[in-house]
């Protein structure tokens, strides 16, 4: 007799699978996850600066807590395994975020995505990390937390990254963290290095000017982010289509009403 896995040992297998990176795209709100369920991506992630834009909020500075959680609410409902980007948890305090974390992994959510980079620009201390890693296990110890620092994006004043780096997953890992997210890093002997070092399965956030899904898959990365390229991409479009109706210039395939409609599930 076949078993199915429970969602959360689920989305925690898809990142052991050498060879064969997950590739994790993000929606910013239920039709969008939808559709990308519909086309046959097994597990979602949501952008922040998805969530954040399309309220009219910004994104990494704590405003979406209640955005977040309501669309991981309506999106836990659904069919596929779903991790939420929930900033730097929305507060300083290891408790509130390790609250937080219950409620998502109420809502249906199998993982977060938990960062160290600050709204000023800078990293918070790898010890105040850790702790709302440690808390967020304690609470919820099936809960996948992909431990995201941004020793590259934000620079950690030392000069070369890779030993910042280093240490704080290694305390990220020491906390319970199940996986490490470094985006920023596109240079791919920087990431093969990282890769064959890390305690953590690695991700990084794919980039048009990178290495592709199958590089990065020799590269011995297990997770792939789209990030908000998506979100991104769609403002492109709709802002392209606008121009091309008004210069009369043609349009390109988009789906119809009823199967948008389709998507809400009802």
């Amino acid at each position: 007799m076949t078993t199915t896995p429970a969602p959360m040992t689920a989305f925690t297998a898809l990142h052991h699978r050498p060879g064969r990176p997950l590739l994790l795209p993000n929606a910013w709100d239920h039709a969008s996850a939808a559709a990308l369920a519909a086309a046959g991506h097994p597990a979602i992630g949501t952008t922040s600066l998805g969530v954040a834009a399309a309220a009219g909020l910004p994104d990494g500075a704590a405003a979406t807590r209640a955005e977040t959680v309501r669309l991981a609410r309506r999106l836990g409902r659904d069919g596929f395994l779903l991790s939420v980007d929930v900033e730097s948890g929305f507060s300083d305090d290891p408790a509130e975020v390790a609250s937080l974390a219950v409620e998502l992994a109420r809502a249906g959510a199998v993982g977060i995505n938990l960062e160290d980079g600050r709204p000023d620009g800078t990293l918070a201390p790898s010890g105040a990390h850790a702790a709302k890693v440690a808390a967020v296990k304690a609470a919820v110890p099936e809960l996948f937390v992909n431990a995201r620092t941004d020793t590259y994006w934000c620079g950690c004043g030392c000069g070369d990254p890779e030993p910042e780096t280093d240490r704080r997953l290694a305390a990220y890992r020491e906390a319970g963290a199940d996986g490490a997210f470094v985006p920023g890093l596109s240079e791919p002997a920087a990431i093969a290095r990282l890769a064959g070092r890390s305690p953590l399965p690695l991700n990084i956030l794919w980039t048009p000017t990178g290495p592709g899904l199958a590089e990065l898959a020799a590269l011995g990365v297990a997770r792939v982010s789209l990030g908000s390229l998506l979100y991104r991409s769609a403002l492109a479009a709709a802002v392209a289509t606008a121009a091309a109706v008004a210069s009369g210039g043609p349009v390109g395939p988009v789906p119809g009403y009823a199967e948008v409609q389709a998507l809400s599930g009802s």
